[in-house]
């Protein structure tokens, strides 16, 4: 049975963590780490091939006190696929194409957009620009 443990002290490492569940004859141990840094994300999964032994590790390790953080200890399950996947995207019609934004439903779609003006680059004689949005307003009345 494959164990799911949580909550992890940032200081544990691949052995550490072996040595954690070693009363209960781990088979594999696996601590998952960042790819660029190699500093443990604070979680792992131990699989222990005895089913009896596996239950007995949850009952007491599951919030059990190791360097002062609570473990979180469950059998594990199967990865849910993400929606930020870096595969692509994904849909249940099976097509490839990428979703596209209804133009319709886009604010101001089609109103012109109003022209900016910078005081500084402004000519000798034009008006200045208007500071704040109710000077423009006042401006445009």
């Amino acid at each position: 049975m494959k164990l799911y443990v949580g909550n992890l002290p940032w200081s544990i490492d691949q052995n550490g963590l072996k040595e954690l569940f070693s009363t209960y004859n781990p088979e594999e141990v696996t601590l998952i780490t960042d790819k660029y840094s190699g500093r443990s994300k604070g979680f792992g999964f131990v699989t222990i091939s005895s089913d009896d032994d596996a239950k007995k590790a949850i009952s007491e390790m599951h919030e059990k006190e190791t360097d002062g953080r609570p473990l979180t200890v469950s059998e594990a399950r199967p990865m849910v696929p993400r929606d930020n996947s870096s595969q692509g995207p994904s849909n249940d019609s099976g097509s490839d194409e990428v979703p596209m934004a209804d133009p319709s439903a886009i604010e101001n779609a089609g109103e012109e957009t109003p022209e900016i003006v910078d005081e500084n680059t402004a000519a000798e004689g034009e008006e200045e620009a208007p500071e704040t949005t109710e000077e423009a307003v006042e401006d445009a009345e």
